[in-house]
């Protein structure tokens, strides 16, 4: 049993702790940076993405800003 919860708890160590993550965004395919966030994997998740979606700029057409973790 002591095994059982010391595995238990070992695994939501390793599963909460926040490590670094590589954030790469790109611009119709075409890498235009990259960013290291340090942060539980979920959460760096969602910050890699807070900036994702698409515009119109007037004499580019339409561009898509698609940024995910490495």
């Amino acid at each position: 049993m002591k095994k059982v919860i010391f595995a238990a708890c070992l695994g939501f160590f390793f599963v909460s702790c926040k490590k670094d993550y590589t954030c790469v965004c790109r611009i119709n395919g075409f890498e235009v940076s990259s960013t290291t966030i340090n942060d539980t994997k979920s959460k760096a998740k969602d910050k890699c993405n807070e900036d994702d979606g698409t515009t119109t700029i007037d004499g580019f057409g339409e561009i898509t800003l698609d940024c995910e973790i490495q």
